[in-house]
């Protein structure tokens, strides 16, 4: 079969020769404001079940009327409370499907053998002079393969009807981007049985309560038949696994680039595409503009089977407005695989160790991976500036260390370092006032890096769920101090000497990274590598 693309544009008798196809019982792509549907006359059972054969989709799954006006309601639904009309009113043309009663007149092959049928009327004027021409109302799921993303574009639904189907209406590019929102108006109160291009807070000002079908939250277990197009089989996914990640934007990109890997892609906000450079990625657009992730979403899941991505992690708005329809079609392409970020328990991991051992190309890997680094030492000395009470003390403890406002640091040295309990007891002090601080600033990020080289005997420890050592052979050690502070070979050891051995870190420390590594960038691989690891261990076991 050649499938033949009308050009509306071109005159009234591509609109005409359209109709002919519904009439005598062909297949037809036509454009909506949501996204492309694959019409048949709804009235024709031989027709319909041409749908579910060009689609691949399941026969107990309902399909859609699509008519020109509300005129047409009673002509295929019994006993039209006056609330469909007050619908019809405010929201058609309009993305907004109505569960009814049905008459006998509608067959059960269209209506998924249910006693209801569901009716809208398309904002898209080419469509409603087709239906009107061919004097039938149309049954039209999306224009795809069943289980692959929406259409919305004609280009789209060829990729995928070419030679199925006899024709596409090329209508232009759809404004919505998903389907419509299906509510039942047989139960009271009226419930929502699928979100989309009309936000449910717009439905509820005017019916008032509207109850939620489990269905748009939560996969349909086996065996219900579904009410509604789009509730019970797996929907919308391109070709490579996907995991929904919902929660506060900055906390939902951090986990993805936590745990993505080499060949996996993304689809994330506008706000995070520069952290994943470089890696495959599709826009759905702004955190707070959810019109255009439900424009962008099904083009961004598409998108993705011209890739070679193996896996794919997407961000997922929050419920409101247009947000519960995009993380509702995310949510159906992943299969309901989701990982709350919000949920998960902020992971701050200690890094330590000794100088010259590659602490710096640490930092900068859990850095590279969303990570939060707070430098401890530059929190210590921004305090000793602006907290007099620090300052006071320190210098109840010690003595006159301050020159002004400014530590005296070889004086407190010359007092901590040669008497262990006098160390012990600043630890103690700077404890205190430094732990508040830092756990501020780790506050709602999902993971935090301490930057502390006394991270075992200050007892920072205790803000770590891992701490983490950085180890390296002496001699190494000796050549990258050497090279990076300009001193002899001798001061070089001895500085080295007058830290811990690395045994002690072996003993205190939950994890060591070995650091042997052939050059800097080569170890901050390996370091990404390793922090990747630990923090997918760690949220796997929450």
């Amino acid at each position: 079969m050649k499938t033949r693309v009308f050009h509306p544009e071109n005159g009234e008798d591509e609109i005409k020769e359209a109709a002919r196809i519904l009439r005598r019982g062909g297949l037809l792509g036509i454009p909506t404001e949501t996204v492309y549907g694959l019409g048949a006359n709804a009235l024709d059972e031989e027709a319909v079940g041409h749908i579910f054969e060009a689609k691949g989709r399941p026969q107990d799954n309902p399909l859609i009327l699509h008519v020109p006006d509300a005129g047409w309601l009673e002509r295929y639904c019994r006993e039209v409370p006056e609330v469909a009309y007050l619908l019809a009113e405010k929201f058609w043309p309009g993305p907004l499907t109505m569960i009814l009663p049905g008459k006998d007149i509608v067959p059960g092959r269209t209506t998924g053998g249910l006693s209801t049928v569901g009716v809208r009327c398309p904002d898209h004027a080419v469509t409603r002079a087709i239906i009107r021409e061919a004097g039938v109302p149309v049954a039209a799921p999306s224009g795809n393969t069943s289980g692959r993303p929406s259409p919305t574009s004609a280009s789209d639904m060829l990729e995928d009807m070419d030679g199925k189907i006899d024709g596409i209406v090329d209508g232009g590019a759809c404004r919505v981007g998903v389907e419509s929102t299906i509510i039942d108006l047989t139960v009271s109160p009226p419930q929502l049985l699928r979100p989309g291009g009309l936000p449910l807070e717009e439905l509820r000002q005017v019916l008032g309560e509207v109850t939620v079908d489990k269905a748009v939250t939560q996969q349909v277990a086996e065996g219900l038949r579904p009410r509604a197009p789009g509730m019970k089989y797996r929907h919308y996914a391109p070709h490579a696994p996907v995991t929904v990640v919902t929660g506060a934007p900055h906390r939902s990109a951090a986990y993805i680039q936590a745990v993505l890997q080499e060949g996996e892609g993304v689809i994330c906000f506008e706000e995070f595409r520069e952290r994943f450079a470089g890696r495959v990625r599709q826009c759905l657009g702004s955190a707070w503009d959810t019109a255009q992730q439900a424009h962008r979403v099904f083009d961004a899941l598409r998108r993705f089977d011209s890739t070679e991505a193996t896996h794919i992690y997407a961000q997922c708005p929050d419920d409101s407005g247009l947000g519960l329809a995009v993380g509702n079609r995310l949510k159906k392409a992943a299969g309901f695989h989701i990982v709350d970020a919000d949920r998960l328990p902020g992971i701050t991991i200690g890094i330590t160790g000794g100088t010259g051992s590659g602490k710096t190309s640490a930092l900068r890997a859990l850095c590279a991976l969303g990570g939060r680094i707070i430098d401890c030492d530059a929190v210590y000395h921004r305090e000793l500036a602006a907290n007099a009470r620090l300052r006071q003390d320190i210098t109840r403890a010690f003595g006159d260390v301050f020159d002004g406002e400014k530590l005296n640091r070889q004086k407190l040295g010359g007092i901590v370092f040669s008497d262990p309990e006098a160390l012990h007891r600043l630890n103690g002090i700077v404890n205190i006032h430094l732990l508040p601080v830092i756990r501020r600033e780790a506050e709602g990020h999902l993971i935090v890096g301490l930057d502390a080289i006394n991270l075992l005997q200050s007892g920072l420890a205790a803000l770590c769920r891992e701490t983490v050592a950085v180890l390296a052979p002496t001699e190494q050690r000796v050549r990258r101090i050497m090279e990076r502070d300009g001193i002899s070979e001798d001061y070089a050891r001895l500085r080295i000497g007058a830290q811990q051995p690395e045994e002690y870190y072996r003993q205190h420390c939950s994890r060591i990274l070995e650091n042997r590594a052939d050059g800097p960038e080569a170890f901050e691989e390996q370091a990404r590598n390793f922090f990747r690891e630990l923090i997918r261990e760690v949220f796997d076991h929450e």
